[in-house]
């Protein structure tokens, strides 16, 4: 089964970006995954899973690596890493 198919076509949202766009403060859905790889699989294990709400906490000084809150929990992800993952905008 390949995790593409949560992918949704370029045109379906023009609010769907990378985790890696987003800001501190903003709220995304995960919608799917850029790829599918060993990497994707083991994010996936985490929780960022299609459909999981999150929240942009924080860049590091340099930008790289992030803070994201999902499910209540804390998690820091590479720069390269959240660029993977496709999410969409919430209110």
């Amino acid at each position: 089964m390949s995790h593409l198919s949560n992918r949704k076509s370029p045109s379906a949202s023009a609010q769907e970006r990378t985790l890696a766009d987003l800001k501190p403060g903003q709220r995304a859905r995960v919608v799917g995954f850029a790829e599918s790889n060993p990497l994707s699989q083991r994010i996936m294990q985490l929780g960022l899973i299609a459909g999981a709400m999150l929240t942009f906490v924080r860049a590091a000084p340099a930008g790289d690596p992030i803070e994201i809150n999902v499910f209540g929990y804390s998690l820091s992800l590479r720069k390269s890493e959240a660029r993977m993952i496709l999410v969409e905008d919430v209110a």
